[in-house]
């Protein structure tokens, strides 16, 4: 299931977006509207969702990220951004990866989640 994340998301959230692959959360964030879209099976499912709510392409960004503990993964295909400077699947620069870190533990971060 994929939601966007404005505001601090519930315990309940957090789970419902773990229900696709279980240990993990894909997410893309916009680091201009300092939201995210979380959940599903690709990055790109939730940029999607994104881009349907006004985000920009050039602003989202896809991670992953690990409420076990608490650890965010840089990687996505949807990262690979000749015109951005961002020739990898991993993001490459230092500034972006802080505001999706901030952006994502701001909102989905701190939930211990316990796996069954």
């Amino acid at each position: 299931m994929v939601l966007i994340i404005k505001q601090r998301a519930s315990f309940e959230q957090v789970e419902q977006m773990l229900q696709t692959l279980g240990i993990y959360i894909k997410v893309a964030v916009d680091i201009e509207r300092g939201i995210l879209a979380g959940g599903g099976e690709k990055h790109a499912d939730c940029e999607s969702i994104l881009l349907e709510d006004g985000s920009r392409q050039r602003d989202i960004w896809g991670a992953d990220w690990t409420p076990f503990n608490q650890s965010i993964a840089y990687e996505s295909i949807i990262n690979i951004r000749p015109s951005q400077n961002n020739r990898s699947i991993i993001i490459q620069n230092l500034v972006i990866r802080e505001r999706i870190k901030q952006i994502t533990k701001e909102l989905i971060g701190g939930y211990q989640i316990e796996f069954k």
